[in-house]
């Protein structure tokens, strides 16, 4: 009785939180009128901010936003900007995630009060994105896509015009899919070479140890091959559809009185009473493709290209299996800052061992034994147990010694 009367909570809870905003969105999930990023969250809390719209090579266009120091507009001076850095968010996120708590526990605020040239990516099928040049968001064509594309032409994109902008190499933070995203890509010689160090929160690119019970449950159900079969390829836990699905399964006797920590571990450190904020902005549609690559992953224990079956491989690769995406080509040069918890259910301890192991260089890790998956963005001591350290980090390689 209790576990319904749970269920028939999160049900109401949905319905509060998402049934008018549903209202309000587009087929692709996205507001029919909506404020910039800028507009929305930055530019209130006094930071200055700048909206840019790029295009990948496969045609989707991105948001993009750059946010400097409060100092300008409170002493009116010009930008005196700093070393490039790019912010990439991860799986039902956006470039929103680096700004949700207060401007003195944001990363993306910190970074900017730095003085660093702060960069805010937002992916394909993101609110803060612009949808595509030719494709409808209501075209299965259009989601057509996983972390790879997101990786190989979203981040690729992002770090292609940042450093055409700034005529820089630029850092690059990743948390969660934006560390899977980041080492893909950097296993790529033409995007790496723009980059000057990286720091990952939370860092994947092996998931076999995935210990989080709702997500094991939805593989175990094959939620993601389902929802491809039934034909639904845009992802979205705000419409009235992901949120009954999200019921469903908690519905199949999987105890979800906390839903998040049984996403992402147990939490120790993020404000609990500003969870009804985050979720104004999150989570954001991804694709039942990307659902489906992430899956294969934790099955296969693999870091590779999505996997289509033996026959669409030959096709699409030329081989019975996905190639690989191999961790020793990441240059051993490029120095790289990584930082993982003891309570994450996503980002696992042995995963994580696993992406060391494989890694020509020998990065700077911080351990932080109460943190779970969220806590890497949302902590309300972040600031201390993550960025001062990372950006200790980032002026120790020189480049941005004058900051």
């Amino acid at each position: 009785m209790a576990r319904r009367r749970w269920l028939a909570a999160l049900a109401i809870t949905v319905s509060v939180l998402f049934g008018d905003i549903a209202d309000s969105f587009d087929g692709g999930g996205h507001p029919k009128q909506q404020l910039s990023m800028c507009a929305e969250l930055i530019l209130p809390a006094g930071y200055p901010c700048s909206e840019y719209m790029i295009e990948t090579k496969d045609g989707f266009l991105l948001g993009l936003q750059r946010v400097s120091s409060s100092s300008y507009l409170r002493f009116g001076s010009a930008p005196q900007r700093g070393p490039p850095v790019l912010l990439q968010h991860g799986l039902f996120m956006a470039g929103d995630a680096w700004f949700l708590n207060n401007p003195e526990e944001s990363l993306g605020f910190i970074l900017a009060d730095h003085g660093f040239d702060v960069w805010v990516g937002n992916v394909r099928g993101t609110r803060w994105s612009h949808g595509h040049i030719s494709l409808s968001e209501k075209k299965k064509k259009f989601w057509d896509w996983s972390w790879e594309e997101l990786a190989l032409y979203d981040l690729a994109e992002m770090i292609n015009y940042i450093n055409s902008v700034t005529n820089s190499k630029l850092f690059v933070v990743g948390h969660s899919q934006g560390t899977i995203m980041s080492l893909a890509a950097f296993t790529q010689p033409e995007i790496v070479e723009k980059v000057e160090a990286a720091a990952l929160l939370s860092p994947i690119s092996y998931l076999d140890h995935v210990s989080a019970p709702f997500v094991l449950r939805m593989v175990s159900m094959h939620i993601d091959q389902i929802i491809l079969d039934m034909g639904v390829h845009q992802l979205n836990f705000k419409s009235e559809w992901g949120a009954s699905l999200l019921v469903s399964i908690c519905d199949s006797g999987l105890n979800c009185e906390d839903m998040l920590a049984s996403i992402t571990g147990q939490n120790c450190c993020f404000n609990e009473s500003r969870v009804a904020y985050y979720l104004e902005q999150e989570p954001h549609p991804s694709s039942s493709k990307n659902l489906c690559h992430l899956f294969q992953m934790i099955r296969k224990g693999t870091f590779s290209k999505y996997d289509y079956g033996m026959l669409k491989n030959l096709i699409v690769y030329g081989m019975s299996n996905p190639p690989k995406f191999d961790l020793r080509s990441i240059p051993k040069s490029l120095p790289l800052w990584m930082a993982y918890g003891g309570n994450d259910a996503l980002a696992d301890i042995t995963d994580f061992q696993h992406t060391l192991k494989e890694l020509q260089s020998t990065p700077e890790v911080v351990y932080l034994e109460n943190y779970g998956h969220v806590d890497f963005i949302l902590s309300l001591q972040a600031k201390r147990d993550l960025y001062d350290p990372m950006i200790r980090f980032f002026k120790s390689l020189g480049k941005s010694s004058s900051i």
